[in-house]
């Protein structure tokens, strides 16, 4: 939070941050392709330290080869890392591909769980992928913490952690849980468009009045147009 804000003024700060967020990006969701729970494990698994863009150039021959649990559990190996080698961290990655589709299939009957509890128990899926599941696919809250998250929620004020569990649970304190999943993936456009991590626009950025700058050095506020 940022210095001498009560709660209620926090709440209502997010409330402004939301709403501005929201007008600049009204259908704001993860830019992975996707059609089916499992596709979407597997896709954000695969988008560890690489971009979207990448990950969605590798996805079709992967899901086309290998479209479910079953089939990725059953799969050899050393295709899967050929398939998503261009990802990076590709011999990780098919383990954690591998790992998860097993586990799905041996405790969940091949069907991708909707709970959270169940989601983390899968190899290579923590909070961040299971709020993405939760928030994408079944309609449920969840607050995604990536890093550009991570960086925009200290940055306005709203958290003062840097781990992504208590951020999410920071936040889910000072937002309504309808705009848990929402607000995250607009903050994850915010942080790549506009608020840049070496060089923040804040000359631009619809959100200025209302963020405190933090670690950015002497706040800016936005230039109000002319009357």
């Amino acid at each position: 939070m940022a210095a001498r804000e009560s709660t209620a003024e926090v709440k209502k700060r997010a409330g402004r941050v939301s709403r501005a967020l929201a007008k600049l990006y009204p259908t704001a969701r993860i830019s992975l392709d996707f059609e089916t729970p499992w596709q979407c494990l597997a896709a954000t698994i695969l988008s560890a330290q690489s971009t979207d863009a990448g990950v969605n150039r590798v996805t079709p021959q992967l899901f086309k080869e290998f479209p479910d649990a079953r089939a990725m559990a059953a799969a050899d190996p050393r295709h899967v890392e050929e398939l998503i080698v261009k990802t990076g961290f590709f011999r990780q990655k098919t383990r954690s591909l591998m790992g998860a589709a097993r586990k799905i299939v041996e405790d969940y009957g091949g069907e991708v769980p909707s709970e959270m509890e169940d989601l983390v128990k899968i190899p290579g899926v923590g909070r961040k992928t299971a709020n993405v599941i939760l928030g994408h696919i079944f309609g449920k809250p969840g607050f995604v913490v990536d890093t550009h998250v991570r960086r925009l929620t200290y940055r306005l004020g709203f958290t003062k952690n840097t781990d992504p569990a208590k951020i999410e649970i920071d936040m889910q304190k000072i937002l309504a849980a309808e705009d848990w999943t929402p607000f995250s993936m607009r903050l994850i456009l915010h942080g790549r468009q506009i608020c840049i991590a070496r060089k923040p626009q804040c000359e631009i950025c619809a959100i200025a009045n209302d963020c405190p700058r933090i670690g950015v050095g002497k706040s800016v506020r936005r230039k109000e147009p002319n009357p």
